[in-house]
């Protein structure tokens, strides 16, 4: 199975096996969790949220520089 982010600066795709945690899926495709907002058709997952089947998340980023 796998995740692909998507959005500004973002389009990266991770597999996984099982299932994984929306932050760990981030971890995995190098992108900062604290960063980003992830949601899938407008709906905003938390990063603790459960993955267990192959989807297409968008990545919004949060931060800026300063």
């Amino acid at each position: 199975m796998h995740i692909r982010f998507f959005g500004r600066d973002h389009d990266e795709t991770v597999k996984f096996e099982g299932e994984i945690s929306v932050r760990e899926a981030l971890v995995k495709a190098n992108i900062l969790p604290s960063t980003v907002i992830v949601s899938m058709d407008q709906n905003i997952l938390p990063h603790s949220a459960i993955i267990k089947s192959t989807l297409e998340l968008e990545v919004t980023i949060v931060s800026s520089g300063g």
